[in-house]
């Protein structure tokens, strides 16, 4: 081998190698080098001239070899092989990159921090938190990124591309990280174990977001309010509170949410879509929530207790209720008369004395009812007409 490549610099790509002659001197920077074809390249470099053509897509190189290497694009070809888990790689630079995995070595240290990673793009994609830059914009909403595929992430919101599908439940997905978690879900899998406590996750993140249950450490912290939290992702859906940033938004109402599960439970209002069913009466919703605190009354537990008469409840909302009788709160107030009620169904059946609404209707002799209760009281009439005859 008669010289080195070095990808860190566009003029630092051939290096002369040391101990061997070096006749033929670059004029442009003075580096000398042991072959004539190492010093056309050099000039190739300082000239900007790139003869060596891709014929699949046309890209240009000013090296013979830089095409020899982006070809094994298209071929498919990797000729450099881990010794330890025998995975192969296109380029060298690939696979020196790979063996820290196996090594550990982290090479690359962030002045800053002192956080170390074992590939240099990684190390100035992290020196991005420290300064606070965004390079990569979406040209549809100006949002900023730090990592461009991050950007190419958040493109699919806009185009509402999803290109990742499961060849099982047909179900797509933005992310292919997300596919491959869908995967773990239909074979059972659970790859990811806690070495504290052995439980198994299929999502690597889940398992992480875990451990810190064990070591209590929240190393992600809120710039606005300083509230910590266990990861990036939970830290970024709070973040949204303080932006107000709504990016998930329904094809069909335009309303938009600042969680994407959120949209996903609103869809189901479009759809109908009752996916939750109570084992014990087959009763459907569209809420795993709801369904849950559905479940309560058959099994008749009650969670939530009021710590001022200690009377149960099975829903948190039914306590919240049940709080303003202790309170004398009665924050729902009618626009029209200002009568105010405690609860906000109150003030709903309120209403319909000004607005003479009356929604409940015999199914008999159709006449109707502001209130369920006085529909209820009226039926029994037909009932007991019905007995007498």
């Amino acid at each position: 081998m008669f010289f080195t490549l070095n990808f860190q610099g566009n003029l630092n790509v051939l290096q002369p190698v040391h101990g061997e002659e070096r006749r033929y001197s670059c004029d442009e920077c003075g580096d000398s080098f042991s072959q004539d074809q190492i010093l056309i390249a050099r000039r190739h470099i300082h000239s900007g001239e790139r003869p060596f053509c891709c014929i699949v897509c046309n890209k240009s190189f000013s090296c013979k070899r830089h095409l020899k290497t982006h070809q094994r694009i298209y071929s498919g070809e990797k000729p450099f092989c881990c010794n330890e888990c025998k995975k192969s790689f296109s380029q060298q630079s690939h696979l020196k990159t790979h063996q820290r995995i196996h090594s550990g070595k982290k090479p690359f240290c962030c002045d800053t921090c002192n956080k170390s990673f074992s590939d240099q793009s990684h190390l100035k994609t992290h020196k991005r938190i420290h300064s606070g830059e965004k390079p990569f914009c979406c040209e549809v909403c100006k949002m900023s990124f730090s990592q461009q595929s991050t950007l190419k992430r958040h493109q699919h919101i806009h185009s509402r591309e999803m290109p990742f599908c499961s060849d099982v439940c047909k179900k797509s997905f933005i992310l292919k990280n997300h596919l491959k978690t869908n995967q773990h879900v239909h074979c059972g899998e659970k790859p990811f174990c806690s070495d504290v406590c052995n439980k198994a996750f299929s999502v690597q993140s889940t398992l992480k977001t875990h451990q810190h249950i064990y070591s209590a450490e929240k190393p992600i912290c809120c710039d606005v309010c300083n509230k910590s939290f266990t990861c990036k992702s939970r830290l970024k859906r709070h973040q949204r509170m303080h932006s107000g940033e709504k990016p998930f938004c329904c094809d069909v109402c335009n309303k938009s949410f600042s969680e994407q599960s959120h949209l996903k439970t609103h869809r189901r209002v479009h759809s109908g879509e009752q996916p939750f069913c109570c084992d014990v009466c087959k009763k459907s919703f569209s809420h795993q929530s709801s369904l849950k605190a559905h479940q309560r009354i058959h099994n008749g537990e009650k969670p939530f207790c009021c710590d001022v008469c200690k009377k149960s409840f099975n829903t948190k909302s039914d306590l919240k209720k049940h709080m303003h009788i202790h309170s004398r709160e009665k924050p729902f107030c009618c626009d029209v008369c200002k009568k105010s009620f405690s609860q906000q169904s109150n003030l709903k059946t309120h209403q319909r004395i000004h607005s003479g609404e009356q929604p409940f209707c015999c199914d008999i002799c159709e006449k109707s009812f502001s209130h369920q209760s006085n529909l209820k009281r009226h039926q029994r009439i037909h009932v007991d007409v019905c007995s007498k005859s």
